[in-house]
């Protein structure tokens, strides 16, 4: 997620079923002012909606130095993202996919904590931007099944090889990209599958258009927020720090060209045109040291059939025995419900990043020897030991996991802007932006 003021903050996009308020001055009243500006199937998105996410978009333009483009074109561009997040909603909702109330829980709580605040103190200052606490979670919602919805339909089926690890370690030794990190900003032009050679042409001038725009001067992230089709271009189209081994091959051979500040001409690929941005560029480390830890835990999980306090108390009577003299393993084999359970609760030597933040938090700060619990998750309820610590050299095995994650990266990056479009072709949609 973005952050949104001083905080971390879900991208709005406020399905409120109520009409914005236009005061007339002339008449001296108020009248309730509301039209459908689009049709998502069998829903339809409400200006009222459009401007709750068209407030989103300009806040965070605004608070980026990013000039605000026309009026016209951010209505149409803020549509066309809500319009594609509307699909993926839909299509979630009708196969089952769904984030349980005890994810989006612990998810708020950790983002409130990662802004070092309260919920009260990360209520207020939501409040202050205009944000009740309800809507932010209702969005956060959304993003949590968004994810999900990815995972199912295109990482999930996303494989990558021990032979491409191999092949890919081995281009990227030869010629050092491997060492590469850039620093990029993009304007994503996506083009309908199987489009005609009108639409296609269409959307070649609309990139030549936004090329056009930057070669004049205007502000990258200006241009990528009225012109690109990206998830980011609210953002500038900010793709962050990435090695040159985990971006798509068309944005690292177009990186490799160019010197900070450049920018590419369009670049065309099976899902649209691109124009990818070089904001610096940098080596990359060459040795990875880091802390592991030996750990061991046991885990009572928290669904529709265990209640919070129901799990809680399971884990706390396995955290007596193991204090009335059980051995750790033992209870841990009984009563673990983690795959780690038929080996006494071992993980062996964990790295960090490995475990989700609040295991990995309460991990860091345990005494060796001492069972420390119970430490709740998104996956419940955990009893956990730490064994043993050590630094490790851990290079090779980065190396060779940093090249399965950008193979996954590039792979799944494609696949679901493939999946994507699909979807949004497959939907219905009606757009009344310019009617009344």
């Amino acid at each position: 997620m973005k952050p949104f003021s001083s905080f971390v903050l879900a991208p709005l996009a406020g399905v409120l079923l109520a009409a914005s308020l236009s005061v007339h001055a002339q008449a001296g009243r108020v009248q309730l002012v509301d039209r459908v500006v689009a049709v998502v199937n069998d829903e339809v998105i409400t200006r009222y909606e459009l401007n709750e996410q068209r407030r989103a978009v300009v806040a965070q333009l605004k608070r980026q130095g990013v000039a605000m483009p026309p009026d016209a074109e951010l209505d149409a561009q803020v549509l066309e993202r809500f319009i594609n997040e509307k699909v993926q909603l839909q299509y979630a909702r009708e196969y089952g996919v769904r984030a349980d109330e005890e994810v989006v829980n612990a998810s708020l709580q950790r983002i409130a904590a990662e802004n070092k605040m309260s919920m009260q103190q990360f209520a207020a200052a939501l409040r202050k931007d205009g944000v009740t606490i309800e809507k932010f979670r209702d969005e956060l919602k959304n993003e949590i099944v968004l994810s999900r919805l990815r995972d199912r339909e295109v990482e999930s089926r996303v494989n990558v090889t021990d032979s491409e690890i191999e092949n890919y370690l081995a281009l990227a030794k030869a010629q050092g990209a491997n060492q590469a990190e850039y620093q990029l900003a993009h304007i994503l032009v996506l083009v309908p599958e199987q489009a005609t050679p009108d639409q296609i042409e269409t959307r070649k001038k609309r990139a030549e258009e936004a090329s056009r725009q930057l070669k004049a001067g205007t502000a990258f992230g200006q241009v990528a927020a009225v012109f690109s089709d990206s998830n980011d271009a609210a953002q500038g189209g900010a793709l962050g720090w990435r090695q040159a081994d985990r971006l798509p091959t068309i944005y690292s051979e177009a990186a490799n060209k160019l010197k900070p500040g450049e920018t590419s001409d369009v670049l065309r690929s099976a899902n649209g045109f691109h124009i990818v941005r070089l904001i610096e560029k940098r080596a990359g480390e060459q040795k990875s040291i880091v802390e592991q830890n030996k750990a061991r835990h046991i885990l009572v999980r928290v669904n529709d059939l265990v209640s919070e306090s129901e799990a809680k108390g399971k884990i706390e009577r396995l955290r007596d025995r193991i204090a009335a003299g059980a051995k750790f393993e033992d209870v841990a084999k009984l009563g673990s419900e983690d795959g780690s359970a038929q080996k006494g609760g071992e993980l062996g030597w964990v790295s960090p990043g490995e475990t989700v933040p609040e295991f990995e938090a309460a991990m860091v700060k345990a005494a060796l020897n001492t069972v420390v619990g119970p430490v709740r998750t998104q996956f419940g309820f955990h009893l956990l030991e730490v064994t043993e610590r050590r630094s490790q050299d851990v290079t090779t095995e980065r190396t060779r996991q940093s090249a399965r994650v950008a193979l996954r990266e590039r792979k799944a990056d494609e696949a679901y802007q493939t999946w994507l479009r699909e979807l949004r072709d497959r939907a219905t949609v009606e757009v009344k932006l310019t009617e009344g």
